[in-house]
Parts: structure tokens; C-alpha cells; sequence
């Protein structure tokens, strides 16, 4: 968990102050608070991000607003598209929880 919230939190962190209100995250049930406010976070940040709306971060767009993002952008875009999605980001910081 403690990993978990690193990441998230140094995908926070490299994007700098949010002006803008994050919809709420799907969430695990369970999930803690203070997981839950960083996955909020993520999704506030990639909105800012995907500066097209089109729900698709490309490499350049995360280089710009979400720099842990594009340090990984070959791990999380699996499917090779060119982008990632909110879901994909989510679930490679998912992936690096450690297991309870």
C-alpha cells in the first residue's frame, strides 16, 4: 500500500497545482481514503493533460503535464496504441501495489 501511495504520489506531484475538481475514481471496495483522494488526483491530473478531451494521453501530452506518466508510457501502453487512457495508468500503479 505504502508503494502504491508513492507512486500515485509522485504522479501527483509531477504535474503541479490542479485548479480543477476530479470526478470521483472507480475505487476497489475498501479502498482508503487516502488512496481514494489519489486516484482522484490521477484523474484530475490526466484531464488536465489530455488537453484534446478525447480521454487519450499521448506521449507528448504526458510529457507536458503528467512526467511519471511519460517515463512509463511504454509499460502502460500494453497495447502499443500510441496513447493510454486513465484505466491503464490506474491499473500499472495497481499492478505495483504489494500484495497484502
Amino acid at each position: 500500500m505504502k508503494k502504491m501511495l508513492a507512486i500515485l504520489a509522485v504522479c501527483i506531484a509531477s504535474a503541479g497545482a490542479q485548479d480543477a475538481l476530479a470526478q470521483t475514481a472507480t475505487m476497489p471496495m475498501g479502498a482508503s481514503p487516502h488512496v481514494e483522494h489519489a486516484m482522484q488526483q490521477l484523474q484530475t491530473r490526466f484531464t488536465k493533460a489530455n488537453t484534446t478531451h478525447d480521454g487519450k494521453l499521448t506521449k507528448a501530452q504526458a510529457e507536458s503535464g503528467m512526467p511519471m506518466v511519460a517515463k512509463h508510457f511504454d509499460e502502460i501502453d500494453t497495447q502499443q496504441n500510441g496513447y493510454v487512457t486513465l484505466p491503464q495508468i490506474q491499473e500499472f500503479v495497481r499492478q505495483r501495489e504489494p500484495s497484502h
